[in-house]
């Protein structure tokens, strides 16, 4: 490796994903000429959605995930999450690009290409409400997050009203409302839950999914077509993606250079200044080292990417990892744990089915510890909530089918009844003891792996009993038979691990005391007042609602801070 003279940026944003592209719109608007790093491959939106449009049949295994052998050589990892197979892989990072130690069962997915995960993402979109802000400070676990649901209330209405979020206003406390185009209608099947739930439980709601797909043409974007397979890319822009929405916004500007294939090694700290300066940057292409310099730096590479080129960021100051003089950078490590719910079959409606294929279902909002006493249990702390659909089953039903012949080809001809899959989403706590550090080997670039420690502590653990017979005793009641509850927990950890849910977060957590805490209410490092943190590593609890949706919110409104305070000369 050798080196070039540095560049000169006013901003530069470490990925493209999620944050990363909102962090590069809102910059490039308010006028800094801003570079966007992105360690991955580009991928161009609508071109390279190869198998946007590729029937199964077509494809060697006729889409379905590649047979054990072939898989396991590239995507031992990757294959463990459900949406990967062989039709999405393309948009998959191979094992060997991202080597990593598990001394526990964990699952490490990044998405390795311009744009990241949200190519990738379920695009389900939840506020988070003062009943997630406020749960550190009430029950003791983790530190008091520094804000509170007004202070990002306005950017929450910022980002839906930008990205298009389909939802159905419910007027429920623990889930606020949101700024919602219309929502996707529940079919028959989820409606008969909705009825049977609701009946039995007065504090139970069902609402259709609210989700980050178009409903009708906005901001420039087509409506979903309800073709089906979202994540094999949507060359309309229907569901929101870095590529459809925010790194288009940014480029218009005219103020946007966007480079991928550069892998960010470490951040440059200027013990003088007191200031980060610049990046190390390596051409995965060429492994020419170079550095750039910004006044002020956005990491958005997700939550173990952004922990791992802190702890990469070492000087006199910070030998322990940038902006780390709590101690708390690389602890705290959450992510939801799921692989637990219920499934069955609903009786009836054989005269009813659904136009297209819906890409979302229905959501059950959170019931259980809401600060009253009907809700609270003694097993646990926090709570969950439910998101689940109904689909009239395949031909694939008659796999397992001991009959044969024309009569069993007849019999699949028609659909099959409507099955129901309820799957709980779950809080975990944030403990020290989930953490993760820089391992003493390297990857083909000369960086250090990242060694991840994590595991499902007791509190989880209890919830995901109550998650299990809850979502069978709700099936059950709208009338759903051949009910079976499942938690796919095992003894050898593998089957519901962290990491599997994808919503890994809070290694470089906010707070208010500097002593406790990396970023402070604005995402703003404690000890570093240039350098910014907005990915999921900025949390301080996890909650139960899918997180991006607060991510988003998060970035715009520190991207609005950061500018604010270099016009004032403070950063």
């Amino acid at each position: 490796m050798h080196y070039t003279p540095r560049e000169e940026f006013d901003a530069i944003v470490v990925g493209s994903g999620i944050t990363g592209g909102w962090a590069a719109k809102e910059l490039c608007e308010k006028g800094l000429r801003t570079l966007v790093l992105e360690r991955g491959r580009d991928v161009r939106h609508g071109a390279d959605y190869v198998t946007e449009d590729r029937p199964s049949w077509e494809l060697k295994y006729r889409g379905r995930r590649p047979p054990t052998e072939e898989a396991d050589r590239d995507y031992k990892v990757q294959q463990r999450t459900y949406a990967f197979r062989e039709s999405t892989k393309h948009f998959w990072i191979k094992d060997g690009e991202n080597p990593y130690e598990e001394v526990k069962p964990f699952t490490f997915i990044r998405g390795d290409q311009v744009g990241g995960r949200s190519l990738m993402w379920g695009r389900q979109s939840y506020r988070w409400s003062d009943l997630d802000f406020e749960a550190n400070a009430r029950d003791g676990h983790g530190v008091d997050w520094p804000i509170r649901y007004r202070d990002l209330a306005p950017w929450y209405d910022y980002v839906e009203r930008f990205i298009g979020v389909s939802g159905n206003t419910e007027g429920m406390p623990q889930l606020p409302d949101g700024q919602f185009l219309p929502p996707m209608a529940l079919n028959a099947a989820e409606a008969a839950v909705k009825a049977g739930v609701e009946a039995k439980w007065t504090n139970r709601r069902i609402t259709p999914g609210r989700c980050a797909v178009l409903t009708v043409p906005h901001n420039g974007r087509g409506a979903c077509h309800y073709c089906g397979p979202c994540e094999q890319g949507c060359s309309v822009g229907a569901y929101f993606s870095s590529q459809s929405s925010t790194l288009p916004a940014a480029k218009a500007t005219g103020n946007l250079t966007l480079r991928p294939n550069s892998l960010v090694h470490s951040v440059i700290y200027d013990e003088e200044k007191d200031r980060a300066v610049g990046v190390r940057v390596i051409d995965r292409n060429t492994l020419e080292m170079t550095e750039v310099n910004a006044r002020v730096i956005f990491l958005t590479a997700s939550t173990l990417g952004s922990t791992q080129i802190l702890l990469n960021s070492i000087s006199r100051r910070f030998p322990n990892g940038l902006a780390n003089s709590s101690g708390a950078l690389g602890h705290y490590l959450m992510d939801h744990h799921y692989q637990v719910g219920a499934e069955g079959i609903h009786p009836g409606y054989d005269d009813r089915y659904y136009v297209g294929n819906k890409p979302n279902g229905f959501y059950i909002i959170r019931y259980r510890n809401l600060g009253d006493a009907a809700s609270r249990t003694r097993d646990y702390v926090r709570g969950y909530g439910f998101q689940g659909e109904a689909q009239r089953t395949s031909w694939e039903r008659g796999i397992d089918s001991a009959d044969f012949g024309a009569s069993l080809k007849r019999s699949l001809r028609d659909p099959g009844p409507f099955k129901y899959w309820l799957g709980s989403w779950g809080e975990t706590l944030p403990r020290f003891d989930n953490y993760v550090e820089l391992s003493e080997e390297t990857d083909g670039y000369g960086l250090p792996i990242m060694k991840i420690n994590c595991t499902w502590g007791e509190n989880e653990l209890a919830m995901r009993k109550d998650m299990a017979a809850d979502a069978a005793e709700m099936l059950e009641s709208a009338g759903a038979t051949d009910v079976v509850p499942f938690d796919h927990h095992s003894d050898d950890g593998y089957g519901a691990e962290p990491g599997l849910c994808i919503h890994e977060m809070g290694t470089a957590r906010m707070g208010r005391d500097p002593k406790t805490s990396v970023l402070n209410g604005h995402n703003q490092a404690h000890d570093v007042p240039n350098l910014f943190v907005t990915d999921g590593s900025c949390m301080a609890s996890s909650a139960c609602q899918n997180p991006s949706l607060t991510y988003m919110a998060l970035t715009a409104r520190a991207c609005d801070f950061a500018v604010s305070e270099m016009k004032a000369g403070r950063i």
